[in-house]
């Protein structure tokens, strides 16, 4: 009877000392693949993350955004359709909320740094989320392509991540100086920046 008692313990210490081995290759093997998917040709890390834009304001205005960080560098990709020929304004604004029917759930811009609103760049001033404007064809398509250093996807540095806020297409156009906002018109397109 001990040595069936001893055998089975002997098999239960195997049999666990097995499983936790298969455990630690799988994490290793999970942490492998993690790694490829953050890590770019040049061994920087590299993010991407890609939503899509809802039509507010009684609109049919949609697209799809992408953000990818290479390095220091965040470039956001937008590509929209349902829109009126001529100059619209995007922006980033400070909640991921796309909620209310007319966007405004999305809060003011993304001003982290409390400057004026004003075109990128300026040196009297400019919000983070101040993106600025872009063109629309006759077929109602727009596309943006922005570059920057100044923004990253889930760093933890609240005057440069841009996660929990959102992307907001204006109908109308940013004069660059009107306060808080550029006198953009209604918000016709939303989309919250969340993994």
């Amino acid at each position: 009877m001990k040595h069936i008692k001893l055998m089975a313990l002997a098999f239960s210490i195997i049999f666990a000392t097995a499983c936790k081995e298969n455990n630690k290759e799988s994490e290793n093997m999970e942490m492998e693949t993690e790694m490829e998917e953050t890590m770019n040709k040049d061994n920087e890390m590299s993010k991407e993350l890609s939503f899509n834009l809802s039509p507010k304001s009684d609109s049919s205005v949609s697209g799809q955004v992408m953000f990818r960080q290479n390095g220091d560098e965040v470039t956001m990709t937008a590509n929209m359709s349902g829109l009126t020929a001529g100059t619209h304004a995007i922006h980033i604004h400070e909640k991921a909320d796309c909620s209310a029917t007319d966007g405004t759930s999305a809060g003011g811009h993304w001003n982290p740094t409390a400057e004026p609103h004003g075109k990128w760049g300026d040196e009297a001033g400019y919000h983070k989320g101040d993106i600025g404007n872009f063109e629309v064809g006759d077929d109602g398509t727009g596309m943006v392509q922005f570059t920057t250093d100044q923004w990253c996807i889930g760093c933890g540095d609240d005057t440069k991540d841009i996660m929990g806020k959102a992307i907001i297409v204006h109908e109308g156009t940013d004069d660059f100086t009107s306060q808080p906002s550029g006198a953009a018109g209604s918000r016709v397109s939303c989309g919250g920046i969340i993994e």
